[in-house]
């Protein structure tokens, strides 16, 4: 008997809850801001790498007609050697970083809702064949600008959101 009231009472509180994305925007308002940010122009492969991501994040790969934020992006990345072996005096991994700083601004009255800086990293092996280890660490560097993407996303859809 006692059982059966603790199931009841516990299939009760458990009926009021629910499973539901944390961005999810019933409204379609910040899906709709999201899709009016325009993104400053790349200057590097792994800046365009993260702009052309943010752009399919936000719009699905079209580019805003008409802005209403703007976002001013620079992106920067470095390789680094890791796991050195000592007898060859090389590197046998590595880690791409790629770093971004970036604002964003409502195109009306220049006014910044948010801006910060992100980090990703992606690690990679280093082969011994030249052109597999250029590969390597360009894969590397893709990698790490979208997974910054993904986290610059994240911050804009929060900004957006509120």
């Amino acid at each position: 008997m006692l059982r059966r009231t603790v199931l009841i009472t516990a299939a009760l509180l458990l009926a009021g809850c629910q499973a539901r994305p944390l961005y999810q925007d019933t409204n379609s308002g910040t899906r709709a801001s999201l899709a009016a940010i325009a993104y400053s122009a790349a200057d590097t492969r792994v800046g365009l790498e993260a702009r052309n991501r943010l752009i399919f994040l936000t719009t699905g790969g079209a580019v805003s007609t008409t802005p209403q934020y703007r976002v001013d992006l620079n992106v920067t990345s470095s390789i680094e050697g890791v796991l050195l072996d000592r007898a060859a005096d090389t590197a046998n991994a590595g880690r791409a970083v790629a770093t971004g700083t970036y604002t964003l601004k409502r195109i009306s009255d220049d006014t910044v809702l948010k801006s910060g800086r992100r980090q990703a990293v992606a690690l990679f092996d280093y082969p011994r064949q030249e052109f597999a280890k250029l590969r390597s660490v360009r894969d590397a560097e893709t990698r790490a600008a979208r997974e910054l993407a993904e986290l610059i996303y994240a911050d804009l859809t929060m900004a957006l959101g509120r």
